[in-house]
């Protein structure tokens, strides 16, 4: 059973918390709730702070949050909608600032497993939408109808895919016989491309990662909650970004940069899980930590 199995095991947790600094009668946001790892152990942290958390995947607030809420009762919020608008979620709560936000841009195996499009391994329809009542567009509208340039450039920008053109190229003569209508048919397509045993990941890995990043808008969902963390955070209020791709990272660690007259970075270098962590669970591997803090008028 689903139910019966983690959503997300969260990663870096003790370096969250170290960065985060929970404050007694401290207000946080977990903009990401996902399995909840995190926003429990914010509020395991401090008994007194209260945890705003957000997740546009209704599932997970369906499968996780119950039992948080029925164990921290009133420290707890969980908030069903997209960071990307965390200003207008925090007015309709009469939430004004917050002492520290929490962003873990990882996506859960539970997406990856379960829901329609995201596995290359899972015959199911390409949708790839984390949350289809956000979000129209879908990875079969993409992969059947998007202009060749357009699926190399996605391919490439976003996936880091170097075999990204050929792999375009392809797509269009498939399609132009049959529409690409499941994972399955996407990746046998991409393998046709790139061989598996050229590869010590799937062929298909980064066409698929790629797509999930277009669909979603995830590079500008960060930008914009960045954006607004800078209004919502209380002076000495800290963000802590984990990230788990180049594109991601980059973004948070050029933002930071960017506004070291308001911000102090407290990362100089980018925090990444120890090998014990590594070990015990693997998706941490390619996590990447970075945070900073409001500095005082």
């Amino acid at each position: 059973m689903i139910t019966e199995k983690p959503y997300h095991i969260p990663v870096l947790i003790q370096e969250v918390l170290q960065f985060l600094n929970v404050k007694p009668h401290g207000v946080y946001i977990d903009t990401t709730f996902g399995g909840g790892g995190h926003t429990k152990a914010i509020l395991d942290a401090e008994p007194t702070c209260q945890v705003v958390a957000f997740d546009w995947d209704k599932k997970a607030l369906e499968l996780n949050a119950p039992a948080l809420e029925e164990e921290y009762k009133d420290r707890l919020y969980v908030h069903w909608g997209s960071f990307s608008h965390l200003k207008n979620h925090l007015k309709k709560l009469k939430i004004n600032k917050v002492d520290g936000i929490l962003a873990d841009f990882g996506t859960s195996q539970y997406q990856i497993l379960q829901e329609e499009g995201f596995s290359f391994t899972v015959e199911s329809p390409l949708d790839m939408r984390m949350s289809p009542s956000h979000t129209q567009l879908t990875a079969y509208d993409v992969i059947n109808k998007a202009p060749e340039e357009q699926l190399s450039d996605i391919f490439f920008t976003l996936g880091g895919e170097r075999s990204a053109r050929k792999v375009a190229r392809f797509i269009i003569t498939e399609r132009a016989v049959t529409p690409i209508v499941s994972t399955t048919q996407l990746a046998a397509i991409v393998m046709k491309v790139i061989p598996r045993y050229s590869r010590t990941i799937h062929p298909a890995t980064k066409v698929f990662q790629a797509l999930r990043i277009f669909i979603n808008d995830e590079l500008n969902n960060i930008k914009s909650l960045l954006t607004q963390a800078l209004d919502v955070l209380k002076p000495q209020g800290r963000i802590v970004c984990i990230s788990f791709h180049s594109g991601e990272d980059r973004i948070v660690k050029q933002f930071f940069k960017a506004h070291t007259e308001v911000l102090t970075i407290l990362t100089k270098k980018v925090i990444i899980a120890t090998q014990e962590e590594t070990d015990r669970n693997p998706s941490a591997r390619s996590a990447k930590l970075r945070a900073a803090e409001l500095q005082a008028p």
